[in-house]
C-alpha cells in the first residue's frame, strides 16, 4: 500500500503551458504573447517583482468555474495572472519546485483576487475569483518558456 507521501506525490501527467501574460504596468491592458524570459523579477517585460509572487499561474480548468460564479467574460487577460496551465492540479503543488521550459519555480501561496474583479466581473466578481484565482511563485531558476511547455512537479 502506497503512503500519503507517495499519493500526494503522484500526478496523472505533466501540466501544460497554455497561455502567457506580460502585465506591463500597472492597470495598463495585459500582452498575450508566445514566450517569455523569466528572471529573477518574473517574467521579462511584466511589472511584477522579485520574491514569492514574481510569477503567477492560474489553472485553465477553473476559467469555466468562475465565469460559472459571475455575470463577466472570464479570459486570462482579464484574470491578469501571467500563465495558465491546464492538466495539472496546481493546488497539490503548493511549496512544491516545478520545472517549466528552462525556467524552475515555486509555488508558494494562493493569488488572491484584487478588488478589479468585481470591476471586470461585474458585481459578486471578487467572490466568484475567491479559491479559484491560481498560485504565486518565486523563481528558483530563471530561463525562457514557450506556449507547449510541460508543467513537471519535482524538479530540482
Amino acid at each position: 500500500m502506497r503512503t500519503l507521501r507517495e499519493l500526494m506525490a503522484t500526478h496523472a501527467r505533466p501540466g501544460r503551458l497554455d497561455w502567457i501574460g506580460l502585465r506591463p504596468a500597472r492597470r495598463q491592458g495585459v500582452v498575450s504573447v508566445p514566450d517569455a524570459e523569466v528572471t529573477d523579477a518574473g517574467l521579462q517585460g511584466d511589472h511584477g517583482r522579485a520574491g514569492k509572487r514574481a510569477v503567477t499561474l492560474i489553472q485553465a480548468e477553473h476559467l469555466p468555474a468562475i465565469a460559472a460564479l459571475c455575470d463577466g467574460v472570464v479570459t486570462p487577460e482579464v484574470l491578469r495572472r501571467n500563465l495558465v496551465v491546464s492538466g495539472i492540479n496546481l493546488a497539490a503543488l503548493r511549496g512544491q519546485v516545478v520545472q517549466l521550459g528552462a525556467a524552475t519555480l515555486r509555488l508558494i501561496v494562493p493569488c488572491a483576487p484584487c478588488s478589479r474583479m468585481e470591476e471586470a466581473l461585474g458585481t459578486g466578481g471578487y467572490s466568484a475569483v475567491r479559491h479559484h484565482g491560481g498560485w504565486c511563485a518565486e523563481v528558483v531558476t530563471p530561463g525562457h518558456i514557450a506556449l507547449g511547455a510541460a508543467l513537471t512537479p519535482g524538479a530540482a
